[in-house]
């Protein structure tokens, strides 16, 4: 069983960033950020492959967020800036056994709220 924990959320600015981590503790073959708002379903954000050769963003945040790995600390980051507050959410990390839509593992999720 993997375990994922996440960290970094908080509140920031419209404009500001943040940098959300999430260590796990086996590596899986791909990551991923996901998250949902409220009342809204969860959403894909960004993933990529550990071995850092497959990296893809949803639209809404591509040119503003980057995911990112550090293979020797098992440890996957996103970086975010720019932030409006329609990225308001609970993050989660989640992690794949294989390519495909669907994730195996997840994280407990990390609150970044976004204030106008």
């Amino acid at each position: 069983q993997v375990q994922l924990v996440e960290s970094g959320g908080g509140l920031v600015q419209a404009g500001g960033s943040l940098r959300l981590s999430c260590v796990a503790s086996l590596r899986t073959y791909v990551m991923g950020w996901f998250r949902q708002a409220p009342g809204k379903e969860r959403e894909f954000v960004a993933g990529i492959r550990w071995s850092g050769d497959w990296i893809y963003y949803a639209d809404s945040v591509k040119g503003r967020f980057t995911i990112f790995r550090d293979t020797g600390k098992r440890t996957v980051y996103l970086q975010m800036n720019s932030l409006k507050p329609e990225d308001t959410a609970v993050y989660y990390c989640a992690g794949a056994r294989s390519f495909g839509p669907e994730y195996d593992y997840w994280g407990q999720g990390t609150q970044v709220t976004v204030s106008s």
